[in-house]
């Protein structure tokens, strides 16, 4: 996806009427990183500034006295635990890519409060805290070994998801561009072997259409001695295009439903943190943040139709790129709407990289540029997962977690719960809330047993388990 088109539509880089936000979730892609060939990719010095910028951004937005678009109520400069969830999966690139975002939205109070960064104590000498200031927001890493894991990376784990992106590959589309893109690949085997020990030649097609292309670009970047700085523009732009229809076609598929599962978990999650904004009445989470791969970005733009809104919206995203989901009232509000139903509202906006605008796009094939929250809970719902037992029958699973949810789970994945306008939480809301808590309970019985058995015997604090960690090189890190 190139910022050059997709940001010259009108967006909402700003309310242009009077609006008041009352929350907001952001999905994020990691910044620049070392190529993924190797499996052990890590974010780079300028990926984690990269994400630093846009959570500075974000902060802009979300959290300056002087933004239109100010989440009401939320605390400016002061990071509050309970008006901010953020949330990865256990991967080094992943955490430490929310932790760089983190670092932006709410940077060292040094910097922008020095008098709440600082004590004075009783003996008259003045403590500052450490790092000038540096807050230390909480972030909840997902391990591998827990239901949760679903949410971010749905198509991990997923047979069905493997087994529906083969059918890709053994397409006539797919064949046919093997075919008619040999010798333009195969051109590339001298650029990138001397600095790869393991390429060989008969990798060198379509097959491996976003590796090539990872490779030169990441070489272009990092690699002032490789053969792959003098990759031509055009080439490379034509290595990026053959990627992204390489990506699509792995990642969404209309009549694949499973093939855009990381969407529909994604869409789940989503659903359920603006929904507990909504239950709470704004109070907690204010802001959302989730940390994911292009995978997840490529099948949620097939799966909610920003296909057909723009051509752009099928090519990978940028480093960096991330979607905004923002509830708002069409007004100069000072406290949350009594009727949700009546009065709230959802709108979607995406920034490509960290060169283009926070722009607004329309889901769903509706053409508006913002939804009823009924109407946006029932559409996402139509497409959403929202259970995990369902995930696990639907993906065919052997994770180790779906052992809890018995050989009948995923009955009910053909019923849909109806939108409903009566004052209060919506039946569609409502619907998802019963799926969360439904979740919640089955969860804890399986995931009971993997507690017990990885728990150290020294008492661990929920600070500590909710602490960053870094430096994974698990194999799920090969989409990021």
């Amino acid at each position: 996806m190139h910022t050059g088109t997709i940001f010259v539509l009108t967006g909402l880089a700003s309310s242009a009427a009077a609006a008041t936000v009352h929350g907001a979730l952001v999905f994020t892609r990691h910044g620049d990183r070392t190529t993924k060939w190797y499996k052990a990719q890590a974010l780079t010095s300028l990926g984690a500034e990269q994400n630093r910028q846009v959570g500075g951004g974000y902060r802009e937005r979300y959290l300056s006295s002087s933004s239109p678009d100010r989440i009401l109520g939320i605390s400016q400069d002061k990071y509050v635990s309970s008006q901010v969830f953020a949330t990865a999966p256990d991967q080094g690139i992943l955490m430490n890519t929310a932790t760089a975002f983190l670092q932006g939205f709410y940077p060292p109070l040094g910097d922008i409060a020095p008098e709440i960064a600082s004590q004075t104590l009783n003996n008259g000498t003045n403590s500052t805290a450490p790092l000038d200031g540096y807050q230390y927001v909480i972030l909840h890493g997902i391990n591998d070994n827990s239901p949760d894991t679903i949410w971010i990376k749905g198509d991990d784990e997923c047979p069905a998801y493997t087994n529906s992106s083969k059918k890709f590959t053994k397409s006539t589309e797919f064949r046919q561009r093997d075919t008619s893109t040999r010798d333009f690949y195969a051109g590339f085997y001298d650029v990138l072997s001397s600095g790869v020990y393991n390429l060989k030649k008969e990798d060198m097609t379509y097959a491996h259409a976003f590796d090539i292309f990872d490779l030169v670009n990441v070489a272009r970047i990092h690699n002032a001695t490789s053969p792959a700085r003098n990759v031509s523009d055009t080439n490379l732009d034509q290595l990026r295009t053959l990627a992204d229809s390489a990506e699509l076609g792995l990642n969404y598929n209309a009549s694949e439903t499973i093939r855009s599962v990381g969407a529909q978990t994604l869409s789940g999650v989503v659903l359920r943190q603006l929904n507990t904004t909504v239950s709470s009445r704004g109070k907690a989470p204010k802001f959302s943040l989730l940390a994911g791969s292009y995978d997840t970005f490529l099948a949620f733009f097939g799966l909610t139709g920003l296909l057909d809104v723009s051509p752009d919206f099928h090519g990978l995203p940028e480093y960096a790129s991330s979607m905004a989901f923002e509830l708002f009232t069409e007004d100069n509000a000072d406290m949350f709407p009594s009727s949700v139903d009546s009065n709230l509202r959802v709108r979607w906006l995406f920034r490509n990289g960290t060169a283009g605008n926070l722009t607004g796009f329309p889901l769903f094939g509706s053409g508006e540029m913002s939804l009823p929250w009924p109407r946006f809970v029932s559409e996402m719902q139509k497409r959403a997962i929202v259970d995990v037992g369902d995930w696990c029958t639907k993906c065919s699973s052997k994770a180790d977690f779906c052992a809890a949810y018995g050989d009948n789970v995923g009955a009910k994945d053909n019923e849909k719960s109806d939108g409903g306008s009566s004052g209060g939480m919506s039946n569609a809301v409502a619907g998802v809330v019963g799926a969360m808590v439904t979740l919640g309970v089955v969860a804890i019985v399986g995931a009971v047993a993997f507690v017990l058995l990885r728990r150290k015997t020294a008492a661990k604090t929920s600070a500590d388990k909710t602490s960053v960690r870094s430096g994974s090189t698990d194999e799920r890190e090969n989409k990021v």
